[in-house]
């Protein structure tokens, strides 16, 4: 596991998170267990608690959710979907009561399965729209896939607007079944049952969504009219509908009922038809839970108390190397095949080198592995006193072991830097159309991989040579379509050099680092040596060595693709107002987006950022303000709305 001792391990943390989570959340395809990520996770919550002033804003625990796939269209939810606080002992079971006096309450506690999140829509007594989670937000529209489901009625007796939300799952039986068909059909054979589930719900085709046996769980509702004073009343009305329910439901009414009741459940891991992770504990009484309200997060009157990950040994035969998209360099274990928790698990991730080297691991070790219902399991030990001669040590590669490519080795990490691999290509351009980069709308993850699969690309120069006719052919391409995204490419020249550099995806070189590159250096950034960018402001050895060695490596791409795009180097004067060299928090709902208020801020010599501080001087604040706004006024900074910004920079 990464060790987080500066800002640059805390950098590579946050991309590893966002990568772990985008393929949980998005792809339904797990790199990392629960486990690993929860680790992670906690690390990069300490680090920023301990340097508030330097949380990225890409930082996972900024987010909710996943992203949307480009599969569906969106739709929105009617009141906000969240995620829940994750808490592992009897010890944070207590500190969490203790924050805002909790034992006052009384606790619904309740299962919680390991699924996809689902809301459904009711009006009249009759289901008009199924959205998935989402980003908490906007979610993906899979109606006609819902209803297909057997579990959800298509109608219920209840005339008021309701969303009830719950839990797509498959049953363990029902997944081992699907899992032998495809083994007789010569089909790849399904990860977990989460993945099944979740795969399932988002088909294209409803038929095969109406064949996997899928199951919804309700867990509790967003709007409705409801004039229920408890939680588990609305439960109770909600099972009177007709939903199903698992028969553990129970009342506690203080620490140790809470405690026991994990007790139980956990002892029934094994007997519940359902996969299930952990249990939810909510506060039962909604005047209660409303006021104790929200983080940025999570809701503040519910946890889930996670179970301990399932542990078994086996034996590592060998170790494989993976290249992320990024171009990180992965030691992946192979494994003696062992079942966990119904699934059958061949392969481990060894995370990074300093990893094996903590471990002391070798090939042909017997080792210890857990896995938290996810497909990827960790290695946490080593039998060392087990060997008998036969171990190998575990060599660092040197070479790509997709393109060839001699890889940047960083000591924790090893990358491969070569634009043009094909195992880190997609990514590449997917980074580069984003809107933090080359902002080329409608050339998202799925039209990426649909244009790479039909080899229409293989880099990003290849975006600017595709034609209408290319396009118009595709599945899902209509002449409007074709249109738009053809304007989006030809719009995304003449752009910022900033973003251009940023696009380019250079380990270690982000948004902010590639403003201080094309500030500094123009048009002239790609004739820069170490010594030239090791000067700049917050660029170490790691830095200046990772870029000269990008540019290095991809110079002849880069200078072709300049010669597409032809990327300016604005310098843009400061305007003085009130506000320059202030620094600024911006959160809460706004007129406009984040991006264009730190924009305007920035352009004002102001600076932003993710986290309140004493070193703060503002925060902006709009709709619906949660965890910032608190702290700024516990810390007596001053809050103001977009109106005093306004005048604020009109008195200049």
């Amino acid at each position: 596991m990464v060790k987080i001792s500066g800002q640059n391990d805390y950098e590579k943390s946050i991309e590893i998170l966002n990568k772990w989570a985008k393929a949980y959340y998005t792809d339904d395809k797990p790199l990392a267990s629960d486990e690993e990520y929860d680790e992670l996770y906690h690390k990069v919550l300490e680090y920023e608690k301990q340097n508030p002033s330097k949380v990225s804003i890409f930082s996972p625990t900024n987010k909710i959710g996943g992203e949307i796939s480009d599969k569906f269209s969106k739709a929105s939810h009617i009141k906000q979907m969240w995620s829940m606080e994750d808490i592992f002992s009897k010890d944070e079971l207590i500190a969490w009561l203790k924050r805002g006096d909790k034992c006052r309450f009384s606790f619904v506690v309740e299962p919680k399965f390991d699924g996809a999140s689902l809301n459904l829509l009711y009006e009249n007594g009759i289901l008009v729209k199924a959205i998935t989670r989402g980003d908490g937000l906007v979610g993906e529209d899979v109606t006609q896939n819902a209803k297909v489901i057997k579990s959800i009625p298509l109608s219920i007796d209840y005339k008021g607007k309701i969303e009830i939300r719950g839990e797509v799952v498959i049953k363990k039986s029902d997944f081992d079944a699907l899992n032998e068909q495809r083994a007789k059909n010569s089909e790849q054979l399904l990860s977990n049952p989460r993945n099944a589930a979740a795969g399932s719900l988002r088909q294209l085709d409803s038929k095969i969504t109406a064949s996997r046996r899928l199951l919804f769980v309700p867990w509790g509702v967003g709007e409705h009219e409801l004039g229920f004073k408890k939680h588990s009343d609305i439960m109770d009305f909600i099972k009177k509908l007709g939903f199903y329910f698992d028969d553990f439901f129970k009342i506690a009414y203080n620490v140790d009922e809470i405690y026991k009741c994990y007790e139980e459940l956990l002892s029934l891991r094994d007997e519940k038809p359902i996969l299930m992770d952990g249990m939810v504990v909510r506060v039962d009484e909604l005047d209660g839970s409303n006021d104790l309200g929200y983080t940025v997060k999570f809701p503040k009157f519910m946890v889930a108390f996670k179970f301990p990950a399932i542990q078994k040994t086996t034996k590592l035969i060998d170790v494989s190397f993976q290249v992320g998209r990024s171009g990180v360099v992965t030691p992946v274990g192979v494994l003696e095949e062992v079942v966990i928790d119904g699934a059958r698990v061949k392969s481990a991730t060894l995370h990074n080198f300093d990893e094996i080297q903590r471990l002391g691991i070798m090939k042909n070790d017997y080792v210890s592995i857990i896995r938290s219902g996810d497909v990827i399991p960790k290695i946490t030990g080593v039998y060392k006193d087990r060997r008998d001669g036969s171990e190998l040590a575990i060599e660092r590669p040197k070479y790509c072991p997709k393109c060839g490519s001699h890889l940047l080795d960083e000591g924790v990490f090893v990358k491969c830097q070569n634009l043009e691999c094909k195992a880190r290509v997609i990514n590449s351009i997917i980074y580069y159309a984003s809107k933090k980069c080359l902002n080329i709308d409608g050339l998202g993850d799925a039209i990426v991989n649909l244009l790479f699969e039909k080899n229409l690309i293989k880099n990003i120069t290849d975006i600017y040579h595709l034609k209408y006719e290319d396009l118009i052919c595709l599945e899902g391409f209509k002449d409007k379509k074709v249109k738009n995204l053809l304007n989006a490419i030809e719009n995304s020249k003449n752009c910022d050099l900033s973003r251009f550099i940023n696009g380019l995806g250079c380990e270690h070189i982000g948004e902010v680092a590639a403003k201080k590159i094309a500030f500094a250096f123009g048009d002239n950034w790609l004739n820069v040596s170490y010594e030239d960018v090791f000067l700049l402001d917050g660029f170490g050895d790691e830095m200046s060595k990772s870029f000269i060695e990008f540019i290095e490596i991809n110079k002849e791409t880069i200078i072709n693709l300049i010669n597409i795009v032809n990327p300016k180097a604005v310098i843009s004067e400061v305007k003085q107002s009130l506000i320059t060299d202030k620094t600024f928090v911006i959160t809460g709902t706004l007129s406009k987006s984040r991006d264009e208020i730190k924009d305007m801020l920035e352009s004002f010599g102001a600076k932003v950022l993710s986290s309140v501080s004493k070193k703060t001087d503002f925060v902006l604040a709009g709709a619906d303000a949660g965890s910032k706004l608190e702290k700024a006024l516990s810390l007596g900074i001053k809050v103001i709305s977009e109106d005093e910004l306004e005048r604020m920079i009109n008195e200049s």
